[in-house]
């Protein structure tokens, strides 16, 4: 929780002043939009090595990573403002997402020893924690530029709040690795071990205790249980993984959820700093002033209501807070898409946005959650943070040419016909998992 508060407001600042600044070094919107997406396939490709490390040594290293990546990314955006390099700008954005898939990755952590009626409401409670550092991020964008300016009197606008977000990812990242202890996915396995073998564990798991033994050099890192620690299969990656998930409904209908709650979401949210820069007479202050606001409400709804939504979770189902995520984005496009530039109703239909987003990801993690095996999870949810990464980069990378090209209502229509199928699906798969199971 403490760090996906510090990580949420390095990752908020980046969303806030990203796609102006690579609008700015690339001369315009349409790759302005391919710049923001990089940072969400940057988010999903690094769900493949974290997951791969989480296998072997749990979830403390996998997280350690992605923040590592995400601060060097906001560096190189720094260096891209100075030098005006709008390539660099695009590996910097591109390595940003690592911070991004550290801060939900760690949703996974929160469930990794939750009880099974709870694992609704866990999982809520880290997202929620993100909601301090992500609503106070993009307001911050301007008080960090004008401040990182003053004392660096070359340092170009925009480039101040990057600065911030390295050193939120810094500190996020040597607290994951101090304070994790003990390893919450290595005692999973280890119980699950113990529990299919019929005895509870005859002394502390392997790998748990500060300073004890990784996963992966542990006794029985092989799989086969000794010494109280369960890996991966060794064969078992992203492929292994989607066919698994295939083959369940309710897994299917989890990540379902959670791609296209995501693709909605990050097409219509990256585009909208765009949209709101260029009402017509609106000067650079005031565009980050109106931007920090509405992507703030944004960020709420994303994350402030998280554990009601994770109530709802365990105490109505899965699949029913699902579907009403489902038309909670159906209705922010509506909203959205016919506001104007700037005003009251463009923020309402962000926050609806990100209210749908949450139930999505809450409902639909949960369920892919309990639906596959605990040894097999690290890779069935790092295949779900890859989707949903994806779906979201090709939303962004659509969006500005779409926003360049028919403008940000068209943008709106398209991204609500995507939500259409899932809902669909959602409509039909009615043999959901029990709760607990």
């Amino acid at each position: 929780m403490i760090t996906n508060v510090i990580g949420g407001v390095g990752v908020a600042i980046g969303i806030a002043v990203g796609a102006l600044l690579t609008a700015r070094l690339t001369g315009g919107p349409g790759l302005s939009g391919l710049a923001q997406s990089g940072a969400v396939v940057g988010g999903a490709l690094m769900a493949i090595p974290m997951t791969r490390l989480m296998n072997r040594s749990g979830r403390r290293p996998g997280l350690l990573l992605g923040y590592a990546v995400g601060a060097l990314g906001a560096l190189l955006v720094v260096a891209a403002a100075v030098t005006e390099s709008g390539p660099l700008a695009f590996l910097g954005m591109f390595c940003f997402g690592g911070s991004t898939a550290a801060n939900l990755q760690a949703r996974y952590a929160a469930v990794d020893l939750a009880e099974p009626a709870r694992r609704g409401w866990q999982l809520s409670i880290v997202v929620w924690a993100t909601t301090i550092g992500s609503v106070a991020g993009p307001n911050l964008s301007r008080p960090a530029d004008a401040l990182l300016r003053k004392a660096w009197a070359d340092l170009p606008e925009l480039a101040g709040p990057f600065v911030f977000s390295a050193l939120a990812f810094a500190v996020a990242g040597l607290l994951i690795w101090g304070l994790l202890r003990p390893d919450p996915l290595v005692v999973a396995r280890g119980l699950a071990a113990a529990q299919d073998a019929g005895a509870a564990p005859a002394g502390p798991v392997a790998g748990s205790a500060p300073g004890g033994p990784a996963a992966g050099s542990a006794p029985g890192a092989d799989g086969s249980g000794r010494g109280g620690v369960v890996t991966a299969e060794p064969r078992f990656g992203m492929r292994s993984a989607f066919r698994l998930v295939m083959e369940i409904p309710a897994a299917r209908l989890g990540l379902a959820a959670t791609a296209v709650g995501h693709l909605v979401m990050v097409g219509v949210m990256s585009m909208t700093p765009i949209y709101i820069g260029q009402t017509p007479g609106i000067d650079h202050g005031d565009v980050l002033s109106i931007v920090g606001l509405v992507l703030s409400l944004h960020i709420a709804g994303m994350y402030a209501l998280s554990p009601l939504v994770g109530l709802a979770t365990d105490r109505f189902g899965r699949r029913p807070v699902i579907l009403t995520g489902l038309g909670l984005l159906l209705a922010a496009c509506a909203i959205a898409g016919t506001a104007d530039h700037g005003t009251p109703q463009l923020a309402a239909g962000l926050f609806t946005l990100g209210l749908g987003w949450s139930c999505t990801m809450i409902g639909g993690s949960t369920l892919l959650v309990e639906s596959v095996p605990v040894t097999r999870r690290p890779a069935a949810q790092g295949l779900s943070d890859l989707v949903m990464g994806l779906s979201g980069a090709g939303a962004g990378a659509l969006g500005g040419v779409v926003v360049q090209v028919a403008g940000f209502p068209v943008l709106a229509v398209l991204a609500a016909a995507c939500a259409v199928p899932v809902l669909a699906l959602a409509l039909r798969v009615r043999s959901a998992v029990r709760v607990g199971g």
